[in-house]
């Protein structure tokens, strides 16, 4: 079983979110911010990392730019999941490592298809 690791500082989010990758059979964990997130990842990697962009503590980017830094961080793939759609953000989030980038508000079918692209479905 894949694990997927939803990092939103919305308990909401985190789930909606479950619900839909538990449903595609994903052994689920969350993290409220960056910080919680980079402790997950030092004790195990996840294969797949749901990300938020605005959170307290440590952002969605601060947080990919760490794991991406730490030996073997290169190896989940990454899906950003916010509100921040201009092209500036998004060019950043692909710059510092992202696999994919969504949108705010998501449904199963967006999560689906760039889970599928990314090669985690």
């Amino acid at each position: 079983m894949k694990v997927c690791l939803i990092v939103d500082d919305s308990r909401v989010v985190r789930m909606v979110a479950r619900r839909i990758l538990e449903g595609f059979d994903f052994e689920v964990h969350e993290a409220e911010d960056g910080k919680e997130a980079l402790e997950f990842c030092r004790a195990q990697f996840p294969d797949g990392i749901l990300l938020d962009w605005n959170m307290p503590v440590m952002n969605g980017l601060e947080f990919l730019q760490a794991l991406r830094a730490l030996p073997g961080g290169d190896a989940p793939a990454v899906v950003f999941c916010t509100t921040e759609n201009d092209m500036a953000h998004i060019a950043q989030g692909i710059q510092a490592g992202a696999n994919e980038y969504i949108m705010k508000p998501f449904d199963a079918d967006i999560i689906e298809s760039k889970f599928s692209q990314v090669g985690l479905l």
